[in-house]
């Protein structure tokens, strides 16, 4: 089985909602945009069923160069991640 294009999405989640594949795409851009400020806002973003988007602060740590072997400081960063639902976990495996 084919992994689904976007295109693909667009097309299918247009006739869910019964809208053009355009308007599918327009309506799915609002949704990524409302994920992303919720993220940047309160550091989650939940999907109920499915999982949550959260905001993490990885702290700095200490690396090696895979080329040279050598010791490599890596700073703090932030760092979004899923987390997938366990109903969610359990229904795919």
């Amino acid at each position: 089985m084919a992994k689904l294009t976007k295109s693909q999405f667009m097309a299918t989640f247009g006739e869910f909602l019964g809208v053009s594949k355009k308007e599918a795409a327009e309506k799915w851009d609002q949704f990524v945009a409302l994920a992303i400020k919720e993220v940047k806002e309160n550091g989650e973003f939940p999907l109920p069923g499915l999982g949550k988007l959260v905001r993490k602060e990885r702290a700095a740590r200490m690396g090696r160069n895979p080329m040279t072997g050598e010791s490599i400081s890596i700073p703090a960063k932030t760092v979004v991640k899923f987390r997938v639902a366990k109903a969610a976990k359990e229904a795919v495996l």
